[in-house]
């Protein structure tokens, strides 16, 4: 019959991944006529635990740069965005998201611009994001025991005959007296 015993342990008992698109607005001071560039910059983001559910918090920063006075000059806008998503994690064998499990968040893909437009006096553009998110607790482990008394051997010491015959010329029967 074989025995097992329970380890607990910290391990990854939740994992996802989550593309998201923003469309992001930015009013220069100046009617753009043309945009030349844009990049974003500065992504910040954390997760907590929102009662069984992963919410992440971030942010980063758009730069715009754009011509404009008939494409004559050019200058750069800027502007901070915040987002914040709400997810439902599928979590392994029947795991529950506590106040002690790590919500571990990773950008696997940084925000980029995918699209941008023009619209009146404003500049529209589409960023998308992946993030990746690990959630780690307390979870057991049932491992087989072999049960041997112990495992050790018995080393005995090795004696020669001609010690044993010393040994017992040496000792006299009548010892006590």
């Amino acid at each position: 019959m074989a025995i097992y015993k329970e380890i607990v342990t910290k391990a990854v008992i939740g994992k996802g991944k989550k593309t998201s698109s923003t469309t992001c607005n930015i009013t220069p001071e100046i009617t753009p006529d043309t945009v030349l560039g844009c990049w974003v910059i500065n992504h910040e983001f954390n997760g907590t635990n929102n009662g069984g559910a992963v919410n992440v918090n971030g942010g980063f920063d758009v730069n715009v740069w754009y011509s404009y006075d008939n494409n004559t000059k050019t200058s750069v806008a800027s502007n901070h965005f915040n987002y914040s998503e709400n997810l439902n994690m599928n979590l392994k064998n029947d795991s529950k998201l506590t106040n002690n499990s790590e919500i571990i968040v990773r950008s696997l893909k940084q925000p980029t611009v995918t699209d941008v437009k023009i619209v009146g006096n404003e500049v529209t553009m589409n960023v998308e994001k992946e993030l990746g998110i690990e959630i780690v607790g307390d979870t057991m482990v049932k491992v087989s025991v072999e049960e041997d008394e112990d495992d050790y051997e018995i080393i005995e010491d090795e004696v020669s005959e001609e010690e044993i015959k010393q040994i017992d010329e040496e000792v006299k029967e009548d010892y006590l007296n």
